[in-house]
């Protein structure tokens, strides 16, 4: 019967969208009994049910030397991959531990074998998998062939072997369709879609007094508006769009403010907004401290303030991303029951734009019709509070934890038959509530064709 169940990726740490996913499915399984264990690079997990391996982060110092000398380049010399598979071997020996001290039942390796910021640790969880056979879930967030940097490099071998592997015992997880048919067109590997999920079975418990603290420690006063960007700062979230936005509507009270930090992709891009929002007069508030992710009371210890006491007093999110895998930030903005101004991305147009959502859009820059519909949105709370409880339920029937759970049921029962353990959960939100007659709407992108 199984029981134990380990998370491995290069971070759970923070609030990215990858150790966000997991906290939520390790959720579920522990509501449902099982424990999850964890194996990182990086980690604000419980100590007693973590392993962290200082090597096994992307920003692990030998690892990027590594990274260096592959992209962008076509060719590796005998002392690089020599390098390559001694982090590899290294790597291999703590996997092994972390498997034997939790008795580890099921692994799901969370974007590690999805995207080559860690060659060494992918080669090493693949061969773990394949010499161990044991089932593993490889939940894919953002493949490498969907990122320019990676499209030159050294390691094609390394990629087709690891990033993802073709063994038997692996379940593939992807996050939106596109990346399900060009994983089946690239490799011949077939997947099944989970998308990015939140509890809409539950209201959010929030904490309005760290809230509010939050909200002033940002300089806000009480007639200000804070429109909140709730992304890290890197170039494909599109920030830019969001000082335009500000700028565009032309009420001193309104000031953005980015939750996230900057670093994973470099710091000349939040250089840049800082100068930009400057020359367009902009309040620009950046956090300088830790953001904790809410489903984890470990990481909360060292953090002031949880994802969750970012969201509550913000008066309208912008989300003008140019590629997301899915989008976290939208699903949380529904599930605080918050206007939102979204670009059309790629999956958004894909898969989550035919359910019907009730949103100000943007189709690449930012028109004066979409302008215009966010002034009336922010101005008319009887607009905001119908659109925002229409988008609550649309969501609690698409993203809510009952998905996740009916889809990792079947892959449980593919690994383990009639001893699985079927997970299940009841919430009073969801359970009297009927979705049955909910009515896609027009986009507004649609709806506002002819207003100007």
């Amino acid at each position: 019967m199984i029981k134990n169940i380990g998370f491995v990726s290069t971070r759970f740490a923070g609030i990215d969208g990858v150790t966000l996913e997991s906290s939520k499915w390790a959720d579920v399984f522990e509501k449902n009994g099982l424990n999850c264990f964890w194996f990182a690079g990086k980690l604000d997990r419980d100590s007693d049910k973590s392993c962290l391996v200082p090597t096994a982060h992307f920003q692990n110092e030998q690892n990027q030397w590594i990274n260096a000398q592959v992209m962008g380049k076509k060719g590796r010399n005998a002392p690089v991959t020599q390098a390559i598979h001694d982090l590899r071997s290294l790597l291999k020996v703590k996997l092994h531990e972390f498997i034997e001290h939790f008795n580890i039942d099921l692994l799901i390796a969370e974007n590690v074998l999805t995207i080559p910021m860690h060659i060494p640790f992918g080669l090493a969880l693949t061969e773990i998998i394949a010499e161990t056979q044991i089932p593993t879930i490889a939940h894919h967030h953002d493949f490498y062939w969907e990122r320019v940097r990676f499209s030159v490099n050294a390691v094609s071998d390394y990629l087709r072997m690891a990033f993802p592997p073709k063994l038997d015992n692996i379940q593939h997880v992807v996050i939106n369709s596109e990346a399900q048919e060009q994983l089946a067109l690239r490799t011949g590997i077939s997947s099944i879609i989970i998308p990015n999920v939140l509890d809409f079975e539950n209201l959010p418990v929030m904490d309005t007094g760290a809230a509010r603290v939050f909200r002033e420690s940002m300089g806000l006063k009480s007639d200000d508006r804070m429109i909140l960007q709730p992304t890290r700062i890197i170039q494909r979230k599109g920030i830019e769009h969001a000082i335009e936005l500000v700028k565009e509507l032309k009420d001193p009270r309104n000031k953005l403010v980015v939750s996230h930090e900057a670093g994973d992709e470099g710091f000349e891009y939040v250089e840049w907004l800082k100068e930009y929002a400057c020359d367009h007069d902009i309040d620009l508030g950046l956090i300088t401290t830790k953001i904790a992710d809410p489903w984890c009371n470990n990481g909360n210890g060292h953090a002031r303030y949880s994802l969750w006491d970012v969201y509550p007093f913000a008066d309208f999110i912008t989300y003008p991303s140019l590629y997301e895998g899915f989008g976290n930030a939208f699903l949380e903005a529904i599930y605080f029951k918050k206007p939102m101004l979204i670009n059309r991305y790629s999956t958004f147009i894909r898969d989550i734009e035919p359910q019907g959502f009730d949103l100000a859009v943007m189709d690449g820059f930012l028109s004066r019709k979409t302008v215009q519909c966010v002034k009336e949105i922010m101005d008319s709370p009887e607009r905001r509070e119908k659109m925002v409880n229409y988008n609550y339920e649309v969501a609690a029937r698409h993203y809510s934890y009952s998905v996740l759970r009916t889809r990792l049921n079947a892959i449980m029962n593919y690994f383990f038959g009639d001893s699985a353990k079927q997970l299940s959960g009841n919430g009073p939100f969801m359970k009297n509530k009927d979705f049955s007659n909910i009515e896609p709407q027009q986009p507004l992108h649609r709806q506002l064709a002819n207003y100007i």
